[in-house]
């Protein structure tokens, strides 16, 4: 009778809580937030400023007395205290305004990486319970993304997800609803920015940022020769001078700048592939490879993978969404995941 109750006055919710970004799934409304993973705080401080979007904006570009920092690292949390005012945050932006909200705490599943040790895993639960949840569940996020793509993870037969986000890359064989094979690699999005910013340091001694380099890496990026180069004017501050100084840099040369990264997302595939049953891998030829996650968005990457495994590769449609889009479908059998809990 009470979960009946408790049922009308709040709502469960679906976390994906990324590095770069995190969005939360309200039951019942969908996706509902979709947010930077960055948190705005006081100097020699906790006391926080900030929170996603507006926060981001101060990355780089902050006084002294004000640091924006991400408190996600390759898929965990390096800062509980700032993590758990972020989550906070998110859950009660999104969550439903009564007076009795205060006694009615909403139920969260929240996506985690699949290589997460038991530490990691309970300072999430944690984060999210100081936050303001009353469970919560995790939910592996090669899984999560699986199910957001509508990838058929209940049948007997094989299906490969790659999920690539800003500080893990996420690879999975999966049938009959569980995990036959899967890699984790804190090789992702983050780490391409990171080559980028060296590249510019030791080719043209020129100091940029993260923001600056995400940008090179969204307008001119690629894994893979595309048949049309481009180029971008990029500003930055020149080593020697200490001056601002602005230049131009092709496509190309981003290319080769990515390409350890982006071979050690090749790599984990590879690997992956090669433990995998002969069974599975006869599926895996017609249902071949699918993409998701934010950087798996890099141009050519899907034809990298594909020349470099023989399988058919494909982009999922909203490849930005998959893992929340998993974590609220989800939501649908919270109350079967609870009872198996309890059982």
């Amino acid at each position: 009778m009470f979960d009946k109750l408790k049922s009308l006055f709040t709502a469960d919710i679906g976390i994906d809580l990324g590095t770069a970004n995190s969005l939360v799934y309200l039951k019942g409304r969908g996706i509902v937030l979709r947010e930077p993973s960055v948190v705005a705080i006081k100097s020699g401080s906790k006391r926080i400023l900030a929170v996603g979007l507006e926060a981001k904006k101060m990355l780089g570009v902050t006084p002294a007395d004000i640091v924006a920092i991400r408190p996600m690292k390759s898929g965990v949390i390096a800062d509980f205290d700032i993590t758990q005012a972020m989550l906070s945050y998110f859950i009660n932006k999104v969550r439903p305004r009564h007076f009795y909200s205060k006694y009615f705490k909403p139920r969260v599943v929240v996506a985690v990486p699949g290589d997460i040790t038991e530490v990691e895993k309970r300072a999430v639960e944690e984060a999210a319970k100081e936050a303001g949840a009353s469970k919560v569940f995790l939910l592996e996020e090669p899984m999560a993304a699986a199910i957001g793509v509508g990838l058929p993870v209940t049948e007997p037969a094989g299906s490969m997800i790659v999920d690539i986000g800003g500080g893990t890359c996420e690879v999975a064989i999966i049938s009959l609803a569980g995990i036959v094979h899967s890699r984790s690699v804190r090789t992702a999005g983050d780490a391409m920015d990171e080559c980028i910013v060296q590249y510019m340091r030791r080719v043209y001694n020129l100091l940029i940022g993260e923001r600056t380099a995400e940008e090179i890496k969204i307008k001119i990026g690629s894994a893979y020769p595309t048949g049309e180069e481009t180029t971008l004017e990029v500003r930055g501050r020149d080593v020697v001078a200490g001056l601002p100084k602005t230049l131009t840099i092709t496509s190309e040369e981003i290319r080769d700048a990515l390409q350890e990264p982006v071979s050690a997302i090749a790599s984990a595939v590879r690997t992956t592939l090669g433990n995998c049953q002969p069974e599975l891998a006869a599926d895996l030829v017609d249902r071949g490879i699918v993409l998701s996650g934010g950087s798996s968005m890099l141009r050519g990457l899907d034809k990298l993978l594909s020349a470099q495994t023989g399988l058919p590769v494909t982009l999922a449609d909203d490849p930005l969404s998959a893992v929340a889009a998993g974590t609220g479908a989800a939501l649908g059998s919270i109350d079967v995941l609870d009872r198996n809990r309890r059982s």
